[in-house]
C-alpha cells in the first residue's frame, strides 16, 4: 500500500506476519533495531515492558538472545535504563 506517491507502507497484518517468527531480519535500510515487548523485566512487576532489541546472538546451548534496551521502574515515579541479553522467549515482536 502506499500514501501520497510516498514508499510503500505495509498493513498491519503484513507487519505482524513479518515478525512473528524470531529472529527477524533487519530493515531494508540495514538497521537492525526492532522494537519489542519485554517479558520479565528486571523489575519484576508483572507487566511486558517496550523495548529495543539491538542485536541477536546464537547462545552455546542453541537458544537464540537478544540484546535489548528498555525502562524499568526502580521505585514510584523513579525510571531507569536497563540493557541485558535476554532469551528469545522472553520477547515478542511490537
Amino acid at each position: 500500500m502506499s500514501r501520497g506517491g510516498g514508499m510503500p507502507r505495509l498493513s498491519m497484518a503484513e507487519r505482524v506476519a513479518l515478525g512473528r517468527d524470531l529472529p527477524t531480519e533487519p530493515a531494508d535500510d540495514g538497521c537492525p533495531g526492532r522494537h519489542c515487548w519485554v517479558a520479565d523485566a528486571a523489575d519484576h512487576a508483572g507487566v511486558k515492558r517496550p523495548g529495543l532489541l539491538v542485536e541477536w546472538r546464537q547462545a552455546r546451548d542453541g537458544h537464540w538472545e537478544g540484546r535489548v534496551v528498555y525502562l524499568l521502574q526502580l521505585r514510584a515515579g523513579g525510571w531507569a535504563t536497563a540493557e541485558e541479553w535476554l532469551g528469545a522467549d522472553l520477547l515478542t515482536p511490537s
